[in-house]
């Protein structure tokens, strides 16, 4: 207790600062709920077009001051280009910021690994795949008697998709991101070190993403932009762009560089959340999406990869990996999301009938503290708002 005696000036003095004190705790409170004006203002309504139908929250069941909250505080985002929702397979919300735009193709980074497992499937259900037990070796004959590490030669398209074939994450180390930036990736099928046996242990690896969609065009004779335009993006009414670069070995990486708009992620979104159909049309088999969706690793600790996002994932954790999905928790609400980096996201609510889309600056080659902050960011809102949203 601070003793001021019987000097009055100074008791006024101290009362002056108690008050302004607390005035200042209060209004930092408060300033971090906008008011219900402020939220009646906020405008979301999808933007005119023939290729979705439209809706509103409340007619979807969907309390709109919550949307708008949400799209309140997306506004403040200084990185996100868009943010769309979906409920009942109506668009319901809508809205681009910064240099985001209804036309723009966004680039999807890893996002693009969901596409490319999406691939996968359908290459199984053409035929061109017979088995997700085929060895990886099996469509690489040019590095026969080449592998140095006799355990590669039993890693299985199915160890590739689940993330679990033993190869490293290449941002653990400077050599390895440094091969990964290089784009010539096929010799390093024997020049990355496993880090543990195939199908034993979750490693986080662009380049097991990339070799899948190799396997892709060699089995289905193709290349893999080609198969994807015309065997997913079409049936979807939606477009692939031009801009997904090659390796140097001539193959679309599989792994990141997919340039597509909100929209049309929106799409991908919904024909895994309605079980591979999309306008009547089974784009791909209900047996794929079940099994990608699924949990192959639990528990999923990301904390520490890279030094200073020990947080990154605070809003959506109890992760876990199925085909090149992740899956998580914000709160208690479980879903699967398709993830990229800077902050692409497509986020899968399946007792909610609800799809959240998210499409940033893709930070393209940028891993440091300034990315992965935005990136956190986005996750937050994104994590805030499902955990708002009431048990129907």
């Amino acid at each position: 207790m601070i003793d001021m005696g019987n000097n009055p000036a100074k008791l006024i003095q101290h009362s002056l600062l108690l008050v302004t004190c607390l005035f200042f705790v209060l209004s930092m409170l408060t300033g971090c709920s906008p008011s219900t004006e402020e939220l009646q203002s906020v405008d979301y309504t999808p933007l005119p077009g023939d290729d979705w139908q439209v809706s509103t929250p409340e007619e979807q069941g969907l309390d709109p001051m919550l949307v708008a909250e949400l799209y309140y505080n997306a506004a403040e985002l200084e990185t996100l280009y868009s943010l769309l929702v979906i409920k009942n397979s109506y668009l319901v919300a809508e809205k681009y910021f910064n240099e985001g735009a209804v036309d723009r193709k966004n680039q999807q980074q890893s996002v693009t690994k969901s596409y490319t497992s999406a691939l996968v499937g359908i290459a199984l259900d053409h035929g061109c795949l017979s088995s997700l037990d085929l060895k990886m070796m099996d469509f690489f004959p040019e590095l026969a008697g080449q592998i140095t590490d006799p355990r590669k030669e039993q890693i299985t398209i199915r160890d590739l998709l689940q993330m679990r074939a033993g190869y490293p994450f290449e941002e653990t180390d400077p050599a390895l991101f440094e091969a990964l930036l290089s784009a010539d990736y096929l010799h390093l099928i024997d020049g990355f070190p496993l880090t543990s046996d195939p199908g034993t242990e979750f490693n986080y690896s662009n380049l097991t993403s990339h070799w899948l969609g190799v396997i892709v065009a060699r089995a289905c004779g193709t290349d893999l932009k080609s198969f994807a335009q015309e065997q997913l993006f079409s049936p979807l009414n939606a477009e692939l762009g031009d801009d997904w670069i090659k390796n140097w070995d001539g193959y679309y990486i599989g792994l990141a560089g997919m340039y597509v708009t909100a929209r049309d992620m929106a799409k991908f979104g919904l024909l895994y959340l309605n079980n591979g159909e999309y306008d009547g049309k089974q784009v791909i088999s209900a047996d794929w999406i079940r099994d990608s969706l699924q949990r192959y690793s639990e528990g999923v600790n990301i904390s520490g990869w890279i030094t200073g996002i020990t947080s990154r994932y605070g809003y959506f954790h109890d992760l876990g990996y199925g085909y090149q999905w992740w899956s998580g928790r914000a709160g208690d609400r479980y879903f699967n999301y398709a993830s990229g980096h800077g902050g692409q996201l497509i986020v899968l609510l399946d007792e909610l009938d609800m799809v959240i889309v998210t499409a940033a600056d893709p930070f393209w080659q940028q891993h440091d503290d300034e990315s992965w902050k935005h990136e956190s960011a986005v996750i937050k809102l994104v994590g805030e708002f499902i955990n708002s949203l009431p048990n129907e």
